[in-house]
């Protein structure tokens, strides 16, 4: 990789982030009905790309089931308000009415209840129910407390998902999360993020995970870069970790592990591009949470918005445009790329040539920066 000298004491490599770049069409061109957007991570078939990033704003029990009737996956927030209220209507409300000024104090306020077990059962066995895969996530803080309930409760796709999560924890203070040792003794495929390094991601992939997670998530309701001065650009982030996918599969004979770009996906051409760098799927935030059935009132947040001691995050306005349904299928609003966003990869893909997913991660990509 080349690097720039940053002062004479530093030098950095250049990285790029998707709206840095974009795909080249080849020499054919296809029907866009003759394109598939399927995937499967172990046993489980979707027939759209897209996880529902498990945040209260865009995830209830409702919509996840929703997602999951139209060919996607929803991921719960198994230590959001729906875990912590049997009802949270009254909770929700309250964070859309706060005032800019008051709503770190409301947030923080209203996600002190305690997560309660049974709400965790509750809510999985609600999604197996209606028949739908069932996914949820925990921080990795959390995963110790909480994993055997989710675990037996029938989760079929555990995340684990922090704003930075490495397969080597160093804590002087408590026994550190060991994910090599849980994820073995698991018998549920376990899919665990962020990470935007192709060092972090290679260990990772070491520890058994089924698929990792790119990126920081959060996206548009995030501030780690303004509070902790955090961020790697996309782009080269998800090429970066799609080429630790590809040695992985040497080293271990085989064996694949999903990527998943998570954060930044607001828009279709995003999507695009991740699955052209190298991603497998989506997981996309801000985008759903304007949905008809999302639970945030027009609003975004994710878990960094109500740190209880560092706050990493904000509540945004995004509005409700649409049912989910025309946000994922179409027919599109607007020409700027937030809905019919499954419409607008299959064009992307049938417009360069490419039959499915697989293939079109290996178009070629250019730089505009």
């Amino acid at each position: 990789m080349s690097e720039i000298e940053i002062g004479r004491n530093k030098r950095g490599r250049r990285s790029y982030s998707f709206d840095d770049v974009a795909v080249v069409p080849s020499r054919r061109t296809r029907d866009p009905e003759d394109v598939s957007t399927a995937w499967q991570v172990d046993a489980y078939h979707f027939d759209i790309p897209i996880f529902a990033a498990p945040m209260d704003s865009l995830m209830s029990p409702e919509t996840a089931i929703r997602l999951g009737e139209l060919g996607g996956l929803g991921v719960l927030d198994l230590e959001g308000l729906w875990t912590r209220y049997e009802d949270p209507t009254a909770q929700f409300d309250q964070i859309a009415a706060a005032s800019d000024e008051e709503v770190v104090r409301v947030m923080r306020e209203v996600y002190s209840a305690p997560i309660q077990p049974e709400l965790i059962r509750d809510r999985i066995q609600q999604l197996r129910d209606a028949g739908v895969t069932a996914a949820g996530a925990l921080s990795p803080q959390r995963t110790q407390e909480h994993w055997r309930t989710v675990v037996d409760a029938g989760v079929d796709l555990f995340f684990i998902r922090g704003t930075t999560v490495s397969a080597e924890h160093v804590s002087t203070g408590r026994e550190p999360l060991n994910l090599k040792r849980f994820i073995y003794e698991l018998d549920v495929p376990v899919i665990v993020g962020g990470c935007a390094t192709y060092t972090a991601a290679l260990h990772l992939m070491r520890t058994g995970a089924a698929g990792v997670m790119v990126g920081f998530g959060g996206g548009a309701s995030q501030t780690t870069q303004e509070t902790l001065g955090i961020t790697v650009p996309l782009a080269s982030a998800v090429a970066d970790v799609a080429a630790a996918r590809r040695d992985y599969m040497d080293e271990s004979g085989g064996r694949y592990v999903h990527v998943i770009a998570d954060g930044g996906l607001g828009r279709s051409g995003d999507l695009v591009k991740a699955i052209a760098c190298g991603a497998d799927g989506l997981m996309v935030g801000a985008a759903l949470a304007r949905a008809e059935e999302a639970a945030g009132r027009g609003h975004h947040w994710g878990s960094e918005a109500h740190h209880p001691t560092l706050t990493r995050g904000r509540r945004v306005q995004v509005g409700t445009v649409a049912p989910l349904e025309q946000i994922l299928f179409g027919p599109s609003l607007e020409a700027d790329g937030t809905t019919n966003l499954v419409g607008a990869l299959r064009h992307a893909m049938a417009t360069t040539g490419y039959l499915d997913l697989k293939e079109f991660q290996r178009i070629e990509v250019v730089t505009t920066a």
